[in-house]
């Protein structure tokens, strides 16, 4: 099996550009609208292949029009899907409207998702694994049935809880990296964190919870990592034009999973991370904008010689 097993969802994604968001009430006219493989499950695992990783899909797609190309994908990226199970009905969908100035609005119809149960993912699945990644768009209690498996076998858990959700107390000692946005921070903990200062509190809390490692993302101001031992490191952002966000999050996540897999160091595994995710907001579309290897390895030596 491969090194990098995710676990988590497979969606279609229809984007539709707008000059800007409606408010309630209101019709616009979008400028244009395509569809793009997506899912923040099916994203990461492609983010980590195009960063080098051997990688594995747990997850489902519908036995509609969908489903099939889904899989056809991911095979095209290097990405193992002979986990991937079909399920009676629609491939989960997300709807995403992407403003002028770059930001975006989703909402996601769950479809086969919302189906994969803890009986779907078998033990077996992660018999020479390394790493476990997963997010929060499957069922609550097959991501806590995977994060016991994990704990059984050794193997460190990577959480992105994206939508944002509340974690039982019991669960935080499961996952090793907890990789979350302010937004997410904010629901766990429970009070704002949109500065450096209130990232850090936060994440010292749910260290003292039994996470083993944070990373909280803060879009154009970098991110930050603390963990257990004490080390805290913050990770300026690259900067660039953003065109659209939609897969930074998940760039970032797939190209840190495989570079702490190849066992880069930390901070450099950082750097790699936010380097990938700086050229993919550039880029319309989730997986079409995660850059391949090279092009990261580029911008971060250039960046090192100025």
């Amino acid at each position: 099996m491969s090194d990098i097993v995710v676990v988590g969802s497979i969606n279609v994604d229809m984007v539709s550009c707008v000059e800007r968001f409606p408010v309630p009430g209101e019709t616009l006219k979008c400028r244009s609208t395509e569809y793009y493989h997506g899912g923040k499950g099916a994203n990461q695992a492609v983010a980590a292949a195009r960063a080098g990783g051997k990688v594995a899909m747990v997850g489902a797609v519908g036995t509609d029009a969908f489903g099939e190309g889904e899989i056809r994908s991911l095979q095209e990226q290097g990405v193992e899907t002979g986990l991937v199970a079909f399920k009676s009905g629609p491939t989960g969908m997300a709807y995403i409207m992407v403003s002028d100035d770059g930001e975006n609005v989703i909402v996601l119809t769950e479809g086969a998702n919302g189906m994969l149960a803890p009986t779907d993912v078998v033990a077996g699945a992660f018999d020479k694994a390394r790493i476990i990644l997963l997010q929060n768009e499957i069922r609550w209690e097959t991501n806590v049935h995977v994060m016991e498996l994990a704990r059984e076998k050794g193997i460190d858990v990577i959480f992105n809880p994206a939508p944002a959700l509340t974690i039982p107390a019991e669960v935080l000692p499961l996952i090793n990296t907890l990789v979350l946005n302010e937004t997410e921070a904010e629901t766990i903990v429970g009070r704002p964190v949109r500065s450096h200062e209130e990232a850090r509190a936060a994440s010292l809390e749910l260290i003292e919870k039994g996470v083993r490692e944070v990373i909280v993302t803060l879009g154009e101001r970098g991110c930050l990592y603390c963990n257990h031992a004490g080390v805290s490191i913050e990770q300026p952002a690259f900067q660039v034009q953003a065109v659209d966000t939609t897969s930074a999050g998940d760039t970032m996540i797939g190209y840190y999973a495989a570079c702490i897999g190849e066992g880069m160091p930390v901070r450099d595994a950082l750097k790699w991370a936010s380097a990938a995710a700086a050229i993919a907001v550039t880029r319309s579309g989730a997986q079409s904008s995660i850059p391949e290897r090279a092009e990261v390895d580029r911008l971060v030596n250039n960046f090192r010689t100025r």
